[in-house]
């Protein structure tokens, strides 16, 4: 599979235009005073079906011809790529299919339901979500969107990049660097390559939940390093096992590196969200901000981006959350 481009995102923001929510740039003047320096906020929670997965599964489907999108299209997800693959699929015409955990929140799965797609639950500890839906797609002769490891859906989300830079400029700010959640490294990955592609020397970093720092490790040592098997986070769209050999073929060049947050600080940084921004942030999407609000990289005097990637969370937990319970 050939690596995407700069000129694969800027095909993607071509065929994302009107579809996809140029998100806003946000900033808080109490919570710079707390880094100490200029923190930006890019809120994709506030994208087209609540985080920024709809960009890349938008850009690949629309790539179909007219015979593919009649046999569908399949994914796998814990929520965020389900309701994004569900949106552009029935925004396209397309019937999809979606493998989904059983434990993955009810809200994201009433809410792919709700977009058209058909559900398939799975344990996502005892059983393969890639096997069954490499079952799914043979039998119906469908096509596999997957939720990073392809260059539309890595260009896709690089779409964000370019909003990144131009909204920047608009605000007189130069980033020292950029920082996004990264799970399989879809988004850091094409953040990176739109960044990167207009010769910027913006440091991109990546921020994962404690103990899921398997994309950190594998840009420390130059291999994929995969999580161990057991161990768990309420950042529930950030449990991927390792970056997608693509992702992590386009990321490791371009990335300077990653860090952690845990869930405690992960909980804080919803928090400070909801209260400084007014924005509902879920885990996975808040994992970036902890990292910097728990001070993993210095920002005294510097300017950054922070990528709020979702805001999809249960109601129940946020108010949990909310009222300090996590």
């Amino acid at each position: 599979m050939n690596l995407p481009t700069f000129e694969d995102v800027l095909e993607a923001a071509g065929a994302l235009a009107g579809k996809a929510v140029p998100t806003p740039m946000l900033e808080s003047e109490p919570v710079n005073q707390r880094v100490g320096g200029r923190l930006l906020f890019k809120a994709e929670p506030l994208q087209r079906t609540g985080s920024f997965k709809f960009r890349g599964a938008y850009n690949c489907i629309s790539r179909l011809t007219e015979e593919e999108r009649r046999r569908g299209v399949v994914a796998y997800s814990s929520g965020n790529h389900a309701q994004g693959v569900a949106t552009a699929a029935r925004m396209l015409g397309a019937p999809a299919t979606i493998v989904m955990p059983s434990d993955a929140p009810p809200l994201k799965i009433e809410r792919t339901r709700a977009a058209g797609a058909e559900v398939r639950l799975y344990d996502r500890w005892g059983e393969s979500r890639e096997e069954i839906a490499e079952e799914i797609r043979a039998r119906n002769d469908a096509t596999m969107v997957p939720p990073f490891e392809h260059p539309h859906i890595i260009a896709g989300q690089g779409t964000i990049g370019l909003e990144i830079v131009a909204q920047a400029r608009a605000l007189d700010a130069r980033p020292d660097l950029v920082i996004a959640p990264c799970s399989g490294g879809g988004l850091s990955s094409g953040i990176a390559l739109a960044i990167k592609g207009q010769g910027l020397a913006t440091e991109i970093w990546i921020a994962e939940p404690k103990d899921f720092d398997d994309a950190g490790r594998s840009l420390r040592s130059g291999e994929r390093a995969k999580n161990p098997a057991g161990i768990d986070s309420f950042c529930d769209a950030l449990l991927s096992p390792s970056m997608g050999a693509l992702t992590f073929a386009v990321g490791s060049p371009l990335l300077a590196g990653g860090v952690s947050a845990s869930d405690a600080e992960v909980a804080e940084a919803m928090r400070v969200a909801f209260t400084e921004l007014k924005l509902v942030v879920e885990p996975g999407g808040a994992c970036a901000f902890a990292a910097l609000l728990a001070g993993r990289i210095e920002l005294s005097g510097r300017t950054a981006v922070v990528v709020l990637s979702g805001g999809n969370v249960a109601p129940e937990l946020f108010a949990d959350v909310l009222r300090g319970e996590r």
